[in-house]
């Protein structure tokens, strides 16, 4: 039976460098010459995750902002989803910027992002060479609605932040951590996470729900697991994704944990 592997990046995928060992490029490899399909669902921006698409030489759909986009990466697509919010949200979270011991805030499309403090500007991070005055987030920069926000705080600081959105923009948008090294937090429009873009993905590779085996390591991987037919947890994930998942991998991600239960699960 042909399987959609529904994968994670950071904390899962990725090693702790942010890299794809060989190990799990030729574990992939091997199952897509096996007639699997496999699909990256991250909460990055494409810019952000581009890279691993082409190192893994993928050809199908890919999730990105945790579902608030579902496209095939440089081609036109008629199964293709950009989910924006108002962005009236935006400058109500600059106002309150100090109140809620924010570092910067960032609005994101799939083209471009803005920032409100330039000296927060990683190139790594932004997947970006260099940020000028145009990438600075004002309400003339960020003339449309963002697909994405991303919020960094203290790491102390994320869980009581988290809540505090939850409360003041709960009935507009959703609200979820990261992962991996950074103390981000995302913010798309409600409604909006792993599942709701691999739901349009199935629909569009004629795949069932428990076709999915799904691999992630976060709170914003739960959904995703819940949905698919079989959800594995990463031995480096939170209790609360384990809480949900079918099974967890023996290894972590500094292991090649995903992949060494993808090649004994799929008998590659």
């Amino acid at each position: 039976m042909k399987k959609l592997i529904a994968l994670d990046l950071d904390g899962t995928t990725l090693n702790p460098e942010s890299k794809i060992t060989d190990k799990t490029a030729k574990v992939l490899r091997r199952a897509i010459a096996e007639g699997h399909s496999v699909v990256i669902a991250t909460g990055r921006p494409y810019r952000m995750s581009k890279n691993f698409y082409e190192q893994l030489q993928l050809t199908t759909p890919m999730i990105n902002f945790n579902g608030a986009l579902v496209h095939l990466p440089e081609q036109h697509w008629i199964g293709e989803q950009e989910t924006s919010f108002n962005r009236k949200i935006v400058f109500d979270l600059m106002a309150e910027k100090k109140n809620l011991k924010l570092d910067f805030i960032a609005a994101e499309n799939r083209e471009t992002f803005f920032i409100d403090d330039l000296n927060f500007f990683d190139k790594h991070f932004f997947a970006s060479d260099f940020a000028t005055d145009e990438n600075l987030l004002t309400m003339n920069t960020l003339r449309t609605n963002p697909t994405s926000v991303l919020l960094r705080s203290q790491p102390e600081n994320v869980g009581s932040v988290s809540e505090e959105l939850k409360q003041q923009f709960g009935h507009e948008v959703e609200v979820n951590t990261w992962g991996g090294p950074n103390p981000i937090l995302e913010v798309v429009a409600k409604g909006i996470q792993k599942a709701h873009g691999l739901q349009r993905v199935i629909e569009t590779l004629d795949f069932q729900r428990e076709d999915i085996v799904a691999f992630g390591d976060e709170h914003n991987d739960v959904d995703m697991l819940k949905f698919a037919g079989w959800g594995v947890a990463m031995a480096n994930g939170t209790d609360q994704l384990k809480s949900v998942a079918n099974d967890i991998t023996e290894k972590t991600n500094a292991e090649n944990g995903m992949a060494d239960y993808l090649a004994k699960y799929l008998d590659l």
